[in-house]
């Protein structure tokens, strides 16, 4: 099964990854919840006809939801099931998520931390690079303060703690919130940008891998400029990545066709940002111009860029001529 709202289906971190939640892991899911039930919101022990009713009218479902409020996934090693969880309580409106994991009750008095540790990084993937969420929280019952050691290791911070919040057994104990906030955000263009763009166009690389290889005139890049910032049909973002101004992302409207072009800082290369900036970017232009279809045009020597935006969902259309040589087309 595949989920609708995910460009990338499989989030890998050597043996270990995620994979959208199996149906055939529902029992060994449900013998882990009703053991641990002392730290889940979980009322009473799950029976196998309740576990089957769930995965079918409930987990079945959210494959095919443009807006689900939840996203599971089978936590393996070596593709064996040994933990699971997701993303619970998608607010899609503000962006952010509850991170929601278990893992085999026979690893937790060993391996716990390494296992929060590999699952925290994959699921920021999923929330960050694939969503675009704004912001990731964990919601845990105060009774297992070493998860909070492996929480803060990934720099998770503490931001709220309800006191006396939940019932545990003949008491009440406190909730505490731990979030994170994502690395990579954009922006719209203003007018502020236009030097360190003027930088970035004039590149070396940047001008080998463009269709026009000259050097830009600054007093011409200035011209152009004005005219993409009051220009309703071109959508332009300032891509950022902890804080740093990163990329820039260009989208040019005509009908209900979108054409692409990415440009990352020569300092920021090599990071891994390209597709994420793109996938940032089509959602939000998405959001905006709901019915357009992307194009992509690249040199079919620029390698490197037809492997990022296969990694964004871009597809081969067609070969075309610009500027009178050969040019790739690709699709989303």
């Amino acid at each position: 099964m595949k989920y609708q709202q995910l460009n990338q289906q499989e989030f890998s971190n050597g043996e270990f990854k995620l994979i959208p939640i199996r149906f055939e892991d529902r029992y060994k899911i449900m013998q882990w919840r009703n053991e641990q039930m002392y730290h889940l919101r979980q009322a009473e022990p799950l029976t196998k006809e309740k576990q089957d009713a769930y995965f079918k009218n409930v987990v079945a479902k959210l494959f095919n939801q443009d807006q689900p409020d939840q996203i599971l996934f089978s936590y393996l090693e070596n593709d064996k099931c040994i933990g699971y969880g997701g993303l619970v309580h998608i607010n899609w409106i503000d962006e952010n998520a509850e991170i929601s994991f278990i893992i085999a009750t026979e690893l937790e008095e060993e391996h716990f931390h390494f296992h929060w540790k590999t699952y925290l990084e994959l699921i920021e993937q999923v929330a960050f690079k694939d969503l675009g969420l704004h912001k990731v929280y964990t919601y845990a019952f105060d009774i297992r303060p070493h998860l909070y050691e492996a929480i803060e290791a990934l720099k998770f911070k503490k931001e709220a703690v309800f006191v006396n919040h939940s019932r545990f057994g003949n008491k009440f104990v406190d909730v505490v919130i731990h979030s994170k906030f994502n690395p990579y955000f954009l922006r719209e263009i203003i007018q502020e940008d236009v030097k360190v763009i003027y930088n970035w166009v004039n590149d070396s690389t940047t001008r080998q891998n463009s269709f026009n290889s000259n050097e830009i005139n600054f007093e011409d890049h200035i011209n152009w400029f004005k005219s993409r910032l009051n220009n309703p049909n071109s959508d332009y973002y300032m891509c950022y990545y902890k804080e740093i101004k990163s990329g820039i992302i260009r989208f040019d409207i005509e009908d209900n066709t979108s054409t692409i072009g990415i440009n990352i800082s020569p300092k920021q290369r090599g990071k891994g940002l390209s597709s994420v900036f793109l996938n940032l970017s089509i959602k939000s232009h998405l959001k905006k111009h709901s019915n357009q279809t992307i194009l992509a045009y690249i040199k079919p020597e620029n390698e490197a860029s037809i492997r990022t935006f296969k990694k964004a969902g871009f597809s081969f259309f067609t070969e075309k001529e610009v500027n009178n040589k050969a040019t790739l087309l690709f699709k989303y």
